[in-house]
């Protein structure tokens, strides 16, 4: 990852505020309805930036592989949050929200992110490389649960539509978490020289030296950065809808809209580590973000349904099977090798692009 500055520029601490500020508006009634979406469009994007910066801060200070896990973990524990707020005041579609949400997300970070990664990597670098059995595990964790979360649920009979009983989303929530805990350990404990940038070279590197009081600063800023970013896009997501509505398109596509908004932090994070010629990195990112995304939300989504007694639709459709099934198959092949081009991040956004294409022209 690039070395940052020991200190956290001014505009850093001020833009989460900025913000934060905005949304408190929300508390008096506004006339100038159009100018202040847009204003809180500009604290969207700048807060996109605030948190990317101070979570290189932290990915420096804490060193690899726990750098990496850090914009992950903050960004799923807040969309947890949002998924679970919607869910409990929505009128409709809250049975299918978790599914829709957790599908996009990943369609987005395997096939988009990590598309773009390679491209841009391979193009500047020529043919570039990764350490495999890293990536080899993140991926094997990654398929079994995406197919126990989003596949499995359409062929059990307990329960009548693609959905599970309580006793069997409890099974499967459990699972889920258990196998993301493991994961994680692997990656930062057991065998953290899989996900490290360059382990044949770990004991000749320096030490990061980032203080503490900036560490902290940054942890902060990180996390109130995260929330302005959240609570903006669901403060701006009726406007996404109508004109998703106006336009004809499925309301599908607003929860692409809103997780790609979501995402932007750790995506442009992963995109500028692939940039700098630190494809480890942005792989480190990206299948980290993917496992944290579905192996936190589904527990945590999954007790709120048993909880509150709520129907929850885990089971995708035909078509988001096949495409789901394609992604996981390209990206087991695409990095079987532990060295990628420019095709095969080429085929990755091929298969988004077919994704959002046919969410908007189902």
């Amino acid at each position: 990852m690039t070395k940052p500055l020991h200190r956290s520029p001014l505009w850093a601490l001020l833009v989460p505020i900025f913000t934060l500020l905005l949304l408190a508006g929300q508390l008096i009634p506004l006339e100038l309805t159009g100018v202040y979406s847009m204003i809180l469009g500009v604290g969207l994007i700048l807060s996109i930036m605030a948190a990317v910066h101070h979570a290189e801060m932290i990915a420096y200070g804490i060193g690899e592989p726990l750098g990496t896990l850090v914009l992950a973990l903050a960004i799923t524990v807040i969309e947890v949050s949002l998924i679970v707020s919607i869910m409990l005041v929505a009128e409709t579609g809250a049975a299918v929200l978790a599914r829709d949400t957790v599908f996009a997300t990943v369609m987005i970070i395997l096939n988009l992110i990590i598309g773009l990664s390679f491209l841009i990597g391979c193009y500047r670098f020529g043919e570039q490389r990764f350490i495999l059995p890293g990536v080899s595990t993140a991926l094997t964790t990654l398929a079994t649960i995406l197919v126990l979360s989003l596949i499995l649920p359409n062929f059990t009979t307990s329960t009548p539509g693609p959905r599970y009983s309580d006793s069997q989303l409890g099974f499967v929530a459990i699972v889920s978490l258990v196998l993301y805990g493991v994961f994680v350990f692997v990656q930062a404990v057991r065998h953290r020289d899989y996900f490290l940038v360059n382990p044949s070279h770990k004991a000749a590197e320096p030490q990061p030296d980032v203080p503490i009081k900036t560490l902290i600063i940054s942890s902060l800023f990180l996390i109130l950065s995260l929330i302005g970013v959240v609570l903006t896009a669901k403060l701006l997501s009726p406007s996404v809808k109508s004109y998703v509505i106006a336009w004809g398109a499925p309301e599908a596509l607003v929860g692409i809209i809103i997780a790609a908004i979501v995402l932007m932090p750790e995506g442009f994070a992963s995109l500028r580590a692939a940039a700098n010629h630190q494809l480890q990195t942005s792989l480190n990112l990206a299948l980290g973000s993917a496992l944290a995304t579905i192996g936190l939300t589904i527990p945590v989504v999954a007790v709120v349904a048993i909880t509150m007694d709520m129907t929850l639709f885990l089971g995708l459709e035909t078509k988001s099977i096949i495409l789901l099934l394609l992604t996981l198959f390209i990206a087991s092949m695409s990095m079987s090798t532990g060295r990628v081009t420019v095709m095969q991040g080429a085929v990755h956004l091929v298969i988004f692009l077919t994704y959002l294409f046919m969410t908007i022209v189902p």
